[in-house]
């Protein structure tokens, strides 16, 4: 039966195991209505729109 000859330590165990737990770029789009970058089915943040409809009115002034 194999028994490991050293202890393995917490910083070589980590380092193995960060390559399973790569974090994803979030996905960012561009805005149809206002051209504004912002993130994938979300409301846009400059113009308040979402799918082609208003959902938070943003008035200027």
């Amino acid at each position: 039966m194999a028994v490991p000859k050293r202890k393995v330590s917490s910083a070589r165990q980590n380092k193995r195991r960060s390559s399973v737990w790569k974090l994803e770029k979030p996905e960012i789009v561009k805005c149809p209505k206002c051209g504004e970058y912002n993130l994938y089915h979300r409301v846009c943040s400059a113009c308040g729109y979402y799918k082609g409809k208003e959902i938070i009115s943003k008035t200027e002034g």
